[in-house]
């Protein structure tokens, strides 16, 4: 198209196929298509671009309502600024139009189009991270939520023992991560019941420990879970226990699943993440590991550009409080929509930082006695403060160095 004439793209996303329309800058409909999601409809959409004017120089902003897929990967090629709308703000901008709420595919693909016309500077475009640190995204994430998964297959397990064999779970409550230890894994499997686990002998019980791996103390603890499996526990009768075995050992094959994925996700972190140019000023800081390093980066990605200050960071951190205010009425709240990732991975940063820094824990002890936070409190406080520090150190690519980022807590603990 000829002309200086501005046009703007929505996408109605589905999971086949989708919804699109392109309006100009007076608001006036141009064209509006139906493509299916494979490679001849994402050509078909591209084509279409082509016709309306877009080129490698300027391209058409895109607004549509997810951040993944192949369709969306397709549209980030070259400098085009792809919108990922939330679907609750699309909502809203729809009753702008009509207040009947009526709704369809090809409408929903006009208001999101005409969210760019008129408020495309209040939106931020998708962040234009390296692959390298999609990837690291990917496996960190996915590392994450195999965590979350190990974690959730644990507890139905522990439910499921208390139920009839409380002695495993005394026998494994002195070790750190519990069930999800292959010496417990590799018990239940040879015990799925309290009655076999009673006729258990001592070489028997060391044998697992042994085929779980363990090299030291094998014997000792051996004696130890010998005694506790021999003790004095109430029974479930012999069929209910029975069969309470074989529901063990089906959520026990999940359970050792989970781990192998999780186990197998975090060696693929550990290995894509140093990699990254950014890996060595993240790991600098108290705290972080590889692990949450990962995850950090993850979240905030690689593109200097996507956060304007600090401030943005940590606001979209969850980290720094909210003020609410209604004519003499105000109120200091936590903030509620944040990234949730980046917030979980706060709070073990935190943690950790309160050990390993010195101009941390004391930071925190001054939270908690001279301001009366609660624990949380502090340690979002803390947290607030680390990754403004985090900013700084990645716009410079400097070092985390502890007399630049706690001297007054420094001078106070001297």
């Amino acid at each position: 198209m000829g002309g200086n004439i501005l046009i703007y793209c929505g996408i109605d996303w589905a999971e086949t196929t989708h919804d699109v329309a392109l309006v100009d800058d007076s608001g006036e409909l141009r064209a509006k298509r139906h493509i299916t999601d494979d490679a001849a409809g994402y050509k078909l959409l591209l084509d279409l671009l082509t016709e309306y004017g877009d080129t490698e120089e300027t391209p058409i902003p895109v607004a549509i309502e997810t951040s993944r897929g192949l369709l969306v990967a397709v549209l980030r090629q070259g400098r085009r600024q792809v919108f990922a709308i939330n679907p609750l703000a699309a909502a809203r901008y729809r009753d702008r139009h009509s207040v009947s709420r009526k709704k369809s595919d090809p409408g929903d693909a006009l208001v999101l189009a005409n969210i760019l016309r008129t408020d495309m500077h209040a939106h931020r475009p998708l962040s234009n991270d390296t692959d390298l640190a999609r990837a690291i995204a990917v496996l960190a994430r996915a590392q994450q939520d195999a965590t979350w998964n190990r974690q959730q297959m644990a507890n139905q397990l522990r439910s499921l023992l208390r139920e009839y064999y409380p002695a495993a779970l005394d026998a494994f409550a002195t070790w750190q991560n519990g069930l999800c230890r292959p010496e417990a894994r590799e018990l239940l499997k040879a015990a799925p019941t309290p009655v076999k686990a009673a006729k258990l002998t001592r070489t028997q019980i060391a044998g697992a420990l042994r085929r779980a791996g363990r090299k030291r103390g094998i014997e000792a603890e051996a004696e130890r879970i010998h005694e506790v499996f021999r003790g004095d526990f109430a029974h479930q009768p012999a069929l209910l226990e029975d069969a309470l075995g074989q529901q063990m050992l089906a959520l026990l094959g999940q359970l050792e699943a989970a781990c192998a994925a999780t186990d197998d996700l975090a060696k693929a972190v550990e290995e894509a993440f140093p990699q990254h140019p950014d890996a060595d000023v993240i790991l600098s800081f108290p705290g972080l590991g590889t692990q949450l390093g990962a995850r950090v980066l993850a979240e905030i990605g690689d593109d200097r550009t996507r956060f304007a200050d600090a401030r943005g960071l940590k606001a979209y951190a969850g980290s720094s409080p909210i003020t609410r205010a209604s004519g003499k009425k105000s109120s200091i709240t936590r903030r509620w929509v944040k990234n949730d990732r980046l917030n979980h991975v706060g709070y073990l940063w935190a943690f950790s930082a309160i050990t390993a820094s010195p101009g941390a824990r004391t930071h925190y002890r001054r939270r908690r006695d001279d301001h009366g936070d609660w624990h949380a409190a502090a340690q979002r406080n803390l947290f607030n403060r680390m990754i403004g520090q985090l900013y700084h150190c990645l716009q410079k690519h400097e070092l985390f160095d502890e007399q630049t980022a706690f001297p007054a807590q420094l001078a106070a603990a001297a």
